[in-house]
């Protein structure tokens, strides 16, 4: 027989009992639709994630000053003024350092006409928006004579240009900061959260100088919060972290015993380890819903099996008249074919509605792709022929003479 005399046989078969036809379809529809979803859900996570390191910048550290002790209370890294401006400087002279920028953050009240918001306030350098990859969308950056002349100039994050100006245009107008006067030089463009969650736009950039001597003060001349620095390529990153160890070390002269009066994070290493959770969720949920498509391929077995039994006359009488055993096997083996890749199709339409559904029900981002509709489907492909084979070979091997003599 002609291939397409089997397949026609075949579909004539599954459409004889559309009922039992159509359960047997659902658990591979509904296999397939969960692993669309779940990869989906997934993969959205992951790529949300991606974007937060993305965002942040690449082969990033962070230098803390050291801890305080207070009346035997011991405070956290960051609460003792042990780092200085000269320090990032020297940090960004390093081989294995691309730049690097001191930051003196602090929270204050921005007004603008009868408008105000309370946001952070970070005095930096000129290479800080090098560093966090974060572009200047109007207007100009800072640059040395800003941070010279400690200029009251200021660049906004989009969320505080929408609190203070609205749809307005926020560059050349002048606002007020713990009520003295900035002149706002530049938007700087959306940036989204960062991977704690916190708005990365609700924010506001000054030069360095000015945050420490005009703006909150320090009692502490020329000291910071922090340093960034910026590794000039990831794989040397540890290296970078040895030499600035050692330079800290030897500017602040601590002796051989003495314990770091700093601390080195490297915000890359973080970020990988949050990128590789992600990805296993994603595996994860891809793993699980794969079970529902196993469960459905020995549905499609058992009922394939109970379709032997009963068309064990029809098989006999077919063999009778010349049907060889192949084509009773590959008759059987494109039933089960039929029934998976359909419900593969149908579980693929209910996948990706599903993820556009919660997509449009949620905040959660969801990213269906196009290896993962493949994936699915081949999958289930491969169900049919692997729970398929074993109901078609017994078919195939059934007697003539028993088969024609079955009640």
């Amino acid at each position: 027989m002609k291939l397409r005399d089997i397949t026609a046989e075949s579909w004539h078969a599954m459409t004889m009992n559309r009922l039992r036809t159509g359960l047997t379809m659902l658990g591979m529809i509904i296999g397939v639709g969960a692993v669309v979803l779940m990869l989906a859900i997934g993969q959205g996570a992951q790529t949300t994630v991606n974007d937060s390191i993305a965002s942040m910048g690449s082969n990033l550290f962070i230098v803390l000053s050291g801890a305080s002790t207070s009346g035997g209370l011991r405070f956290g890294a960051g609460s003792a003024p042990t780092l200085t401006v000269g320090d990032a400087s020297a940090i960004a002279s390093l081989a294995t350092i691309a730049q690097a920028t001191p930051v003196y953050p602090g929270n204050a009240q921005l007004a603008y006409a009868a408008n105000n918001w309370s946001t952070l306030v970070s005095g930096v350098g000129t290479s800080y928006t090098d560093i966090r990859n974060w572009r200047v969308e109007a207007g100009r950056d800072f640059d040395e004579s800003d941070l010279r002349s400690s200029a009251r100039v200021v660049l906004l994050g989009k969320t505080v240009a929408s609190k203070l100006f609205g749809n307005e245009n926020p560059v050349g107008k002048t606002l007020r900061i713990k009520n003295s006067p900035f002149l706002v030089i530049g938007l700087l463009e959306a940036k989204g959260q960062s991977l704690d969650g916190r708005d990365q736009d609700d924010s506001a950039l000054i030069p360095v100088t000015t945050a420490q001597t005009k703006l909150f003060g320090n009692p502490f001349p020329g000291t910071v919060r922090y340093i960034m620095a910026q590794g000039k390529t990831a794989e040397s990153m540890k290296d970078a972290q040895q030499e600035m160890t050692q330079l800290l070390r030897q500017r602040h002269r601590l002796g051989a015993n003495a314990e770091d009066d700093f601390s080195i994070r490297d915000l890359t290493a973080m970020a990988q380890a949050a990128a590789g959770s992600a990805k296993a969720m994603s595996l994860m949920l891809g793993a699980i819903a794969s079970i529902s498509l196993l469960v459905g391929g020995i549905g499609i077995m058992n009922i394939m099996l109970v379709s032997v039994t009963e068309r064990t006359r029809e098989i006999g009488l077919r063999m009778a008249i010349g049907a060889r055993r192949r084509d009773i096997l590959l008759q059987f083996l494109l039933e089960a074919m039929i029934l998976c890749i359909i419900g593969g199709l149908v579980g693929d339409m209910i996948g990706i509605g599903g993820a556009w559904l919660v997509s449009a029900m949620s905040e959660m981002q969801v990213v269906v792709t196009l290896w993962s509709i493949l994936l699915s489907f081949l999958f289930s492909a491969t169900i049919g022929i692997f729970f398929g084979y074993y109901p078609a070979r017994r078919a195939a091997t059934l007697k003539p003479v028993e088969a024609l003599r079955y009640e």
